[in-house]
């Protein structure tokens, strides 16, 4: 299980706040790779008709899930993709995931047909049977993909815990209704956040002890900061005080 903290932090603090995070953490291997320190990433959020596990964020349902086809960077041959279940039970995280090719993710979603292409892999012994987690979800509660969110985000781990990580997800942008071969789009985004980032810590067992005093010492507190919420409400799919929505330009695959 993993814990997350959050905190929306003004890019005037960046400066600072990585000055102050450096002699306790490393790059992180992914983001040292692409000689910025940092990856974009992308994800489909899907959902309901009733917006479903939007509500149960907005209500502050303790027992709550998220679905989403995540990908990263730029489109490519042979681009690696993850249908992600994110479950929320009380505080602790758990993700199921499983990897697939980017083209077969196409193929999947506009045949429904999930067997042969879940990739054998030995971080993911059980994508097979994520897969059939996330499918169930698909098929069983009708969900469509509803929104793309897209971050640029810098990462590290720290030196003395590899469980602990410290992420600033940058330039929040988003598009209602994508397509699954969207993914990898720039085109019509909307930003949300301006000037503004989102501080992610993550960890297992506790909170690490050296945070707590940049965390105090830049005056940030944690709150709640969900992307896909935020995004929703940037691309006004939804009112959330009368409760309707507007799916009219959602696919449907199992229509």
């Amino acid at each position: 299980m993993r814990y997350e903290y959050k905190y929306i932090v003004h890019e005037s603090k960046l400066e600072s706040l990585r000055e102050m995070l450096l002699p306790f953490v490393n790059v992180d291997e992914f983001a040292e790779t692409s000689g910025s320190n940092q990856y974009t990433v992308r994800s489909i959020y899907f959902d309901s008709p009733r917006f479903e596990y939007y509500y149960e964020k907005i209500d502050g349902i303790k027992n709550r899930k998220k679905v989403r086809l995540r990908g990263y960077d730029e489109e490519a041959p042979g681009n690696t993709v993850f249908l992600e279940i994110k479950r929320k039970y009380e505080i602790p995280i758990i993700k199921y995931r499983a990897p697939l090719k980017f083209v077969d993710a196409i193929d999947m979603f506009e045949k429904t047909q999930i067997n042969g292409h879940i990739l054998k892999n030995d971080k993911f012994p059980k994508g097979y049977e994520n897969s059939q987690r996330f499918f169930f979800q698909v098929f069983s509660k009708n969900l469509r993909p509803v929104v793309l969110v897209t971050y640029e985000r810098e990462a590290y781990l720290s030196k003395f815990d590899k469980t602990v990580r410290v992420t600033f997800d940058k330039n929040l942008r988003s598009r209602a209704y994508p397509a699954i071969e969207n993914i990898y789009s720039e085109d019509k985004l909307r930003r949300s956040l301006q000037n503004n980032f989102i501080l992610e810590i993550k960890f297992n067992r506790h909170f690490p002890h050296w945070m707590s005093p940049i965390v105090a010492r830049l005056g940030l507190h944690k709150q709640s900061a969900s992307k896909y919420v935020m995004c929703i409400d940037e691309n006004r799919i939804v009112d959330r005080f009368t409760r309707s929505s507007f799916f009219k330009n959602a696919k449907w695959y199992n229509s």
